[in-house]
């Protein structure tokens, strides 16, 4: 159904689905063969604003539990009972949509199918890799903005994938690497605080 669909497109058919109220289930359903792909950005957007702690700690273990199934070849995303059966309103679904949708209109107005080699199964695998990584980033990323390089990221590489531009790929890992640079100095920053308490 959405092989060749933009972005766009798969958020309007997940913004028009009937019922009151979707379960996560019924978005999966509905993103099916890009649920990877949307589920990395949808995980990525919130840490693209300055977030108070657990949120880039809860992004970054879902994160990490999505990467690690990409590792291994599945063809769609394990997520636990509880949270496949966690409903949203439609209304609110239809509002992100509405909100999300000028953004997702002019990347797509840039971006096309480029260097399609990383949209190959082995190439996926390695991106899962990579998408581990940028989830540990998350993790130990500073407090409050220290996340914001980790969650455009993340972003621009599930808008790569969605997309199959490998360019926007690039883009996004180039950003992640600086990412990673500052939650590695964090990480020291506080491990040399506490060895100079000792």
């Amino acid at each position: 159904m959405f092989s060749n669909a933009r972005t766009s497109q798969i958020l309007l058919a997940l913004a028009s689905q009937p019922g009151e109220r979707l379960t996560v289930r019924d978005i999966m359903a509905v993103l099916q063969d890009r649920a990877f792909a949307v589920l990395i950005v949808l995980l990525g957007l919130p840490n693209c604003l300055p977030m108070p702690p657990p949120i880039p700690l809860v992004c970054g273990l879902l994160l990490a539990l999505v990467a690690i199934q990409i590792v291994f070849g599945r063809d769609a995303p394990w997520l636990p009972k509880q949270l496949m059966n966690r409903s949203l309103a439609r209304v609110d679904v239809e509002r992100a949509v509405g909100r999300a949708m000028p953004a997702f209109r002019k990347l797509e107005r840039f971006s096309r199918p480029r260097m399609t080699f990383l949209d190959t199964p082995l190439a996926m695998r390695v991106m899962g890799a990579i998408i581990l990584v940028m989830a540990l980033g998350l993790l130990f990323a500073p407090p409050f903005v220290g996340q914001i390089p980790m969650g455009l990221a993340v972003c621009l590489v599930g808008l790569g994938l969605v997309e199959r531009d490998g360019l926007v790929i690039v883009g996004g890992l180039i950003i992640g690497s600086i990412g990673m640079t500052l939650s590695l100095g964090f990480v020291y920053a506080i491990f040399t605080g506490i060895e100079t308490v000792l």
